[in-house]
């Protein structure tokens, strides 16, 4: 079936943040005494929801986090977002070549979403087709976003076509009946997202013809 919609996640996608997201997060952290390496905290984090990288958290530390916790932690990441976050690179290139409806669906909060592309200058593409897990209290892998996005875009599922960089995406785009492109620039999760279901690319720039031809 051919792509008719393509559903775009937000981090790491659309937005350089995985990095400096999960900088912040071992900084942060390190201050309530959990030392985490960086490339350790990316393959534990990515994809997840707040609650389930508290309890991750919590478990190694062995105690509870204050409950003021993830309002300080949203509010570092997005003091980082204003000052350092980047598109990723060439997804501009690729969504002027992209003729066909996009949206964004992300587990992260409607305000971070749209944080993430102002200050990227990406939200005037995606303004008004912006889909978060917080709206319908369903997150990745389940496919509840992704159905979601596609039935208020008005598109079968079968003829959308998802952008992810996560494992737990790409097995929610899986579960949804859809197309997986899985987006990396890391030679060691390739083997991840193949066998979660994806078709993996490594540039943004390969993406327009990925779309068209299938």
């Amino acid at each position: 079936m051919q792509t008719e919609l393509v559903i775009f996640d937000c981090d790491g996608v659309l937005v350089d943040s995985e990095g400096l997201g999960n900088r912040v997060l071992v900084e942060f952290v390190a201050e309530f005494g959990l030392a985490i390496k960086l490339e350790e905290a990316i393959l534990l984090f990515k994809g997840c929801k707040m609650a389930d990288c508290v309890a991750l958290i919590e478990q190694r530390l062995g105690k509870k986090m204050p409950p003021d916790f993830v309002t300080q932690l949203r509010t570092l990441t997005a003091e980082a977002f204003e000052r350092e976050l980047r598109p990723v690179e060439g997804i501009e290139a690729a969504l002027d070549k992209i003729n066909l409806p996009i949206c964004v669906a992300s587990s992260g909060p409607p305000e971070k979403i749209k944080l993430a592309l102002r200050v990227t200058n990406l939200l005037p593409r995606f303004e008004g087709r912006i889909f978060s897990s917080y709206q319908i209290g369903s997150w990745k892998p389940a496919p509840d976003l992704f159905l979601y996005a596609a039935k208020n875009m008005g598109f079968p599922a079968p003829s959308c076509t998802v952008v992810e960089d996560s494992v737990l995406g790409v097995r929610a785009g899986v579960a949804a009946g859809m197309r997986v492109l899985g987006y990396t620039t890391n030679q060691s999760e390739v083997t991840l997202l193949e066998a979660s279901g994806a078709r993996v690319f490594y540039s943004m720039y390969q993406l327009p013809s990925l779309l068209s031809h299938h």
